[in-house]
């Protein structure tokens, strides 16, 4: 007895991925961790994605005017958009205007154009402007606001507004009235001053397993990057590799020392690691290609920012260890190659 079945028409292939189709499937996974930061932080966020998504497309449009390239092309693959976006979720929710403006030029023109345009940076755009302004302006990037269930003022949106656009603080207060210092940030005052992580935590900026807040949002970040892989837009190599050896050298420093190292779920829900994880660290251009050396490139982005958190300049190491890891992807290719 035959059957027939229906079918669709030849090749029986999936439709080809476009980089445009990509990018949206990025910022549609970013969307709840987003709307998480509003309610957690305020509209800032809303403002800086805004701005920067602005600052971009005008240096995209301006750089491929001047190499000769169509505009429309380029610009509907929105990735300038999704290197804005990426930029905005790591700066302070009231970062003056400024930042954005300096931070995309770095992003858009120095590292993407100069260096030949999208498929041919070095180092991921995103983290290139973010470090360029931490370096720069070190007391803006950390005026970061305290989560809205502890603040004692709640700026709206006029007064963001305002703030974002004239650089000082709502409200005509002092920005040490209005802003605190991050989890990261305490824990690490306190290992330096001697005191106990045990009782750095006992600050009301913490929750459960990381900052408060915080910790909301690392989890909707990793609801996001499980969705693109899902959707194949991203391998597990990176991520896996990435947060489990952070957990896994986190849980031996905390064993050694509880006193002195946190916990390794606090390593994991504060800062920007599960975003690193999953939409940064995993740039396919700027990242390895081989599988192997995937594991390599997240194992070394782990590593590289519990080292620079425990004994570095800064409270968060993520971004500079992703450059870090950036420069060693084209060795890591080499020495990783599948055999044929």
């Amino acid at each position: 007895m035959s059957r027939s079945f229906e079918t669709g028409g030849a090749p029986h292939f999936p439709p080809h991925a476009t980089i445009a189709s990509v990018m949206l499937q990025v910022v549609c996974a970013l969307t709840p961790a987003i709307i998480a930061h509003a309610w957690f932080f305020g509209p800032g966020i809303f403002v800086q994605i805004v701005l920067a998504c602005l600052f971009a497309l005008g240096f995209e449009a301006a750089m491929l005017a001047l190499r000769g390239k169509p505009l429309g092309l380029y610009l509907g693959d929105y990735s300038a958009v999704v290197t804005a976006i990426l930029f905005a979720l790591c700066v302070p929710p009231l970062a003056p205007w400024w930042i954005a403006a300096i931070g995309m030029f770095f992003a858009i023109v120095v590292t993407k154009h100069l260096y030949g345009g999208l498929g041919h940076n070095l180092f991921n755009p995103a983290m290139v402007a973010y470090v360029v302004v931490l370096i720069s302006f070190p007391v803006d990037m950390t005026s970061w606001l305290p989560p809205t269930a502890i603040a004692e003022y709640r700026p709206g949106l006029a007064e963001v507004l305002l703030s974002i656009a004239t650089g000082h603080a709502p409200g005509g207060l002092a920005w040490d009235a209005v802003t605190g210092a991050t989890p990261l940030d305490t824990l690490r005052t306190s290992v330096a001053t001697g005191r106990m992580i045990s009782e750095a935590r006992q600050a009301p900026i913490f929750g459960d397993f990381g900052g408060l807040g915080w910790e909301w949002i690392a989890n909707w970040y990793a609801l996001g990057g499980l969705w693109l892989l899902w959707r194949r837009v991203v391998t597990w190599h990176v991520p896996v590799t990435m947060i489990g050896s952070v957990l896994l050298l986190g849980t031996a420093t905390w064993l050694s020392d509880p006193g002195s190292n946190p916990a390794p779920l606090q390593h994991v829900f504060s800062g920007a690691l599960v975003i690193g994880a999953f939409f940064i660290a995993t740039d396919p251009v700027s990242g390895c290609a081989s599988p192997r050396g995937r594991m390599i490139f997240g194992a070394g982005v782990g590593i590289i920012t519990l080292v620079i958190r425990r004994w570095g300049g800064y409270p968060d190491g993520v971004a500079f260890a992703v450059l870090l890891m950036n420069m060693a992807a084209p060795l890591i290719d080499r020495y990783t190659r599948p055999r044929i």
